[in-house]
């Protein structure tokens, strides 16, 4: 994918070095800087990688709940003296030198209900006596066995709560960081395009000083304007001079920005295209509230939160009281001097233990973790409703404020249409010298004030289009 967005991308320059624009510059709507960021930028990036890395975690946990086969073997070579007891419990210095390999198969399944395992074994074993030159065999043809914790904390239960949780929202955090990149990227893009906006006033407002100054000094040699004025006007061209250098300086470092962000490695100059038509569809409050509340990752994070101090609270109170462990296991074993021997008519072995603790004296250790647990299962569920409550409140603010913000657009771009024309006025009243030049300074400002102002309008929109849309996640 990202090798047909550079060839998109060559092509795109290659088009424009036709209709006569520098080979080193592109056009960038916003679109198509969006596409470029979430294609390709640093936090686009990090936002697939931290997505694999939570499906791979997903995995791995329903792994847990599905059976697991195992292959083993621990050959053992042992050549040393040894004190071996003998049978009138006196011990003696015996010289070993044996050869110990075994082979075991193993299947086993954790039962979610109880946090137990449950297996089945297959095992082998062959004991070399190179001193005696014997060998014999030891097999297990089956076993079946189980392993319980009784009074413990089931952790495969509580997983089954918690990690589709985690999985849910690592899905919607990389819905929801690509919409952030796209916001931070309208940013970035609406920064450049006010920096171009004043580089394209500084030069238009140079041009107009320019002329208006030739203009003027023909009319003070002819003695129609005060010597006041000229100079006024001559100092005004070198203030729009020297702000069609800070423009230029400000449209460097913006488009330096939004270079590096896109992630663009060609030396290419970047050009932003605003859109100054935007389709506005007013938003339904209700609409948008139950979206965030299904689709935003923080609904969730704050029910996993509460979940996890349960699952603590869980772990507390079975650390507390009596432990007990019990492993059962039952099957078949025999040995011989042969291997078929060690599978002849196998005898029956049976094996079961059961470990009991029970703290008698822990100065109140375990009853302190227990509260301790329970003071944050109670702090969480008071701070994910304020969290929650505050979240609702959120979302309907942004609607509020981005139906509000495309009326505001409307009126800035009315405005700066208005303003534009009373600055022509203006401009070609001064010329005729039937009005002043304070008046003309004034339709000046209130041209560039209106220009800038409607690049500012249409940034706070679209800032508030992707970040409700990052609440909702609606496409």
């Amino acid at each position: 994918m990202r090798r047909w967005l550079f060839i998109l991308l060559f092509a795109t320059i290659r088009a424009e070095a036709c209709a006569g624009l520098p080979s080193d510059s592109l056009r960038l709507t916003l679109s198509d800087a969006i596409a470029l960021a979430q294609q390709q930028s640093s936090d686009a990036l990090a936002a697939k990688h931290s997505l694999e890395a939570a499906e791979w975690s997903f995995r791995y946990y329903k792994a847990n709940y599905l059976p697991s086969v195992a292959l083993s073997s621990s050959p053992s070579l042992n050549r040393q003296l040894n004190s071996i007891t003998q049978p009138d419990g006196t011990n003696v210095f015996v010289r070993q030198n044996q050869l110990n390999t075994d082979l075991s198969l193993s299947v086993s399944q954790h039962v979610t209900l109880t946090g137990g395992t449950l297996f089945l074994r297959n095992n082998l074993q062959r004991l070399d006596e190179f001193e005696q030159r014997t060998h014999g065999y030891s097999s297990v043809p089956f076993s079946i066995g189980y392993q319980q914790n009784l009074f413990g904390h089931n952790s495969l239960r509580w997983a089954r709560r918690t990690e589709p949780l985690r999985h849910s929202i690592a899905l919607k955090q990389y819905r929801e960081t690509m919409e952030l990149v796209a916001s931070r990227t309208s940013t970035y893009f609406f920064m450049l395009a006010s920096a171009q906006t004043n580089l394209a006033i500084a030069r238009q407002n140079y041009a107009v000083s320019d002329t208006l100054l030739r203009y003027a000094r023909r009319r003070y040699e002819r003695g129609s304007i005060t010597e006041n004025e000229m100079l006024q006007l001559e100092v005004g061209k070198l203030t729009e001079e020297t702000n069609c250098l800070n423009a230029e300086a400000e449209v460097e470092d913006a488009m330096q920005t939004l270079h590096s962000y896109l992630g663009i490695k060609a030396q290419v100059a970047l050009e932003v295209e605003p859109d100054t038509l935007i389709n506005h569809n007013v938003v339904d409050a209700d609409e948008a509230l139950a979206l965030a509340l299904a689709n935003n990752p923080d609904p969730e994070q704050l029910r996993l939160n509460v979940v996890e101090s349960e699952s603590a609270l869980s772990s507390a109170k079975a650390n507390r009281g009596l432990k007990a462990d019990l492993y059962v296991q039952f099957g078949l074993s025999q040995k011989g001097s042969t291997l078929k021997e060690a599978y002849t008519r196998p005898l029956e072995q049976e094996y079961v233990s059961l470990t009991l603790s029970l703290p008698l004296l822990d100065w109140g250790r375990g009853k302190g973790e227990v509260r301790v647990a329970k003071s944050r299962l109670e702090l969480t569920q008071i701070q994910s409703e304020q969290a929650l409550q505050d979240f609702r409140l959120n979302v309907l603010k942004m609607v509020r404020q981005y139906n509000l913000q495309a009326y505001r657009v409307k009126i800035a771009y009315r405005t700066r249409e208005t303003a534009l024309r009373r600055y022509e006025v203006a401009r070609w009243l001064y010329m005729q010298g039937r009005t002043t030049l304070l008046e003309f300074n004034t339709s000046i400002n209130e041209k560039d004030n209106a220009q800038r102002a409607f690049i500012s309008a249409l940034q706070t929109y679209w800032s508030l289009f992707y970040g409700l849309r990052s609440l909702t996640l609606k496409q």
